[in-house]
């Protein structure tokens, strides 16, 4: 029953439905605090936004315009990505910041405005958010610095590299139900196959029309993108050394909630702790491209209606 909701309510498969529920019992969001109903009735479907084409269109061309001025490689790694992919890479970032846009409003009649028009990405900006307007007042800015980190929905950690963690008051974790062909969708919604690169495959001898309509039928469709407003954290609660909990196997441990600092020595504490002879790892995605900084399973973000409140309130 809870698949067919959660498909219902999403616009997806129930296979997918069930692959984004174990992944937030992987992350711990469904566990000993709440069932699997339980999170879809009072976590899920109240966190979530629907990204329009309008939307999406504006997004896809923010991140076109500073295309130019941002690395190619992924963080901490050597791999080169061509244009296609970090276009489509960054557009699903800016997807994140207005499902949070559309999160403030819908859901707190708050106005709010980002910071895309001076055309220029820095590796890392201490506030997404730069306007907000609340009820009689004129858009001013924040009180607080929000930043916001967009991730598949496979996504169960909220990472923060090096002393980011200290630049902002708040860390927003969003999943974004946009999977590879994101951008092809689009694509396809504003003609760009059919008019243009499928009839220019008709042109050039190398379709039928007939292969033409085929190949036009079978591209991926858009629809609403929804957006799962998974939680947050805050910058000055009181963190402990050493956060973790995990699963102990015959030789290796998997740590599976983390919510706090995390440092370089960590994962060799945790192996002499637990007695462990193999290796240290955490759970979905084995290790992190850095050995310092701030790291949150899912399940350890704040998303209750009185924590937001809270964020609200000092905006």
């Amino acid at each position: 029953m809870h698949l067919q909701k959660m498909s219902d309510f999403l616009h997806i498969s129930e296979d997918e439905s069930q692959r984004i529920i174990d992944k937030a019992k992987a992350g711990g969001e469904i566990g000993e605090s709440l069932n699997i109903s339980q999170w879809i009735d009072n976590r899920l479907i109240p966190n979530c936004v629907f990204i329009n084409h309008n939307e999406y269109a504006k997004m896809c061309v923010d991140a076109l315009k500073i295309l130019g001025t941002t690395a190619a490689t992924d963080y901490g790694s050597s791999r080169q990505r061509d244009l296609g992919q970090l276009w489509a890479d960054m557009t699903r970032g800016y997807l994140g910041e207005i499902a949070f846009v559309k999160f403030l409003w819908e859901k707190h009649n708050i106005m709010s405005r980002l910071g895309h028009d001076a055309g220029a990405l820095s590796d890392f900006l201490p506030s997404d958010i730069h306007e907000i307007k609340k009820e009689n007042e004129e858009f001013r800015t924040p009180r607080i610095e929000i930043s916001i980190k967009t991730s598949k929905w496979n996504g169960i950690w909220l990472d923060i590299p090096g002393d980011q963690f200290n630049h902002s008051h708040v860390h927003v974790f969003i999943k974004i139900g946009a999977g590879r062909d994101h951008l092809f969708a689009f694509f396809k919604e504003i003609s760009v196959f059919k008019d243009k690169i499928l009839t220019k495959g008709v042109e050039v001898g190398s379709l039928s029309d007939s292969e033409a309509k085929d190949l036009f039928h079978k591209l991926p469709s858009f629809k609403p993108i929804p957006a799962y407003i998974c939680g947050f954290v805050l910058r000055d609660s009181l963190y402990s050394q050493l956060p973790y909990s995990g699963k102990k196997g015959a030789k290796h441990y998997t740590v599976t909630s983390w919510n706090g600092p995390i440092c370089s020595n960590d994962l060799s504490e945790i192996k002499s702790r637990e007695n462990v002879s193999g290796n240290v790892t955490f759970e979905g995605i084995g290790k992190f491209a850095h050995t310092n900084g701030y790291l949150f399973n899912t399940g350890n973000l704040k998303w209750q209606h009185k924590d937001w409140q809270q964020v609200i309130d000092a905006i």
